[in-house]
């Protein structure tokens, strides 16, 4: 209320930079409907549970669907941010946060939100500490994976609004399924790839990006800003249609490699994951597509 009514008062316009005129909508992004959710409907169905905390996860379960509200704010956050950066120094923003006494700046309270999604599985998780053998307990088990879901979604998300060059458009390809960075090797010839041959040279950087109907091959740039400003982006350099490609789950010399195929082994990309867990974990994802 203290900022963004103020960016609406007449007797506020001459201290505000020009800018930020009529761009509230990029710097709160959908926070009022965030807002009105926790303060009409959430807080409510919370406080029902003042006697009985382990209908707890059935409040969260209930509204699952309204947390897809977080996902559009997260993703909102990099113009909201650098709309701030602009004008953070304006005799606007130092008059609103006087009147307020606030000893935080207004992008403390902007990244409230994103804090705030961190801490419902956190919350959760401690509620089922203490939650062994009572009614509720599968609800609240079911809610902690629902909130973990929408904590990947949104960092999934997040990474996907930073791909650059792609020449078209992403939501054509689906959900964003994994997103990760792997050493990727290149064949490009029929027939299976000899290893001897492979090893000899040194392994791209790549971080792909698994859709449900293609896997997207990207660079990564490196990160600018500081502390939670950082930002990485990533150059759009292939994309492989998942109908058209195929797995081999081990690849002889690491267990940690895959070999992913395209059109009939036209194109080979040996593929090293971190872990042997996150290769399984991908394999899985890839399965479930082909």
């Amino acid at each position: 209320q203290g900022y963004r009514a103020e960016m609406d008062n007449p007797a506020m316009l001459i201290l505000m930079p020009p800018v930020l005129r009529n761009r509230k909508d990029v710097l709160f992004g959908n926070m009022p409907e965030i807002y009105d959710f926790h303060n009409k409907i959430f807080l409510h169905s919370l406080e029902s549970c003042l006697g009985a905390p382990e209908r707890v996860g059935f409040c969260f379960l209930d509204r699952v669907e309204d947390f897809q509200m977080y996902e559009k704010y997260c993703q909102n956050k990099p113009r909201s941010e650098s709309l701030w950066r602009q004008c953070s120094e304006s005799t606007f923003f130092q008059e609103c946060q006087r009147k307020l006494e606030h000893k935080l700046g207004l992008d403390s309270y902007l990244l409230k939100p994103v804090q705030r999604l961190t801490k419902y599985q956190l919350l959760l998780k401690e509620l089922l500490k203490y939650s062994t053998s009572c009614d509720g307990v599968q609800e609240l088990q079911e809610a902690l994976v629902a909130m973990l879901d929408l904590l990947k979604s949104v960092n999934d998300s997040m990474h996907q609004i930073s791909i650059t060059g792609y020449d078209g458009d992403l939501s054509e390809l689906g959900k964003v399924l994994m997103q990760g960075s792997f050493s990727v090797w290149t064949g490009h010839r029929k027939g299976p790839t000899k290893m001897k041959d492979l090893a000899r040279f040194k392994p791209m950087q790549r971080h792909l990006f698994l859709y449900e109907k293609a896997l997207v091959f990207c660079k990564k740039r490196e990160e600018h800003g500081d502390g939670y400003d950082k930002t990485s982006s990533y150059s759009f350099k292939h994309f492989l249609k998942m109908n058209a490609v195929g797995i081999t789950e081990n690849v002889k010399g690491d267990h940690r490699k895959f070999e992913i195929w395209y059109s009939g082994r036209e194109e080979v990309y040996v593929v090293q994951a971190q872990t042997v867990d996150l290769k399984m974990a991908w394999l899985n994802e890839i399965r479930k597509i082909l």
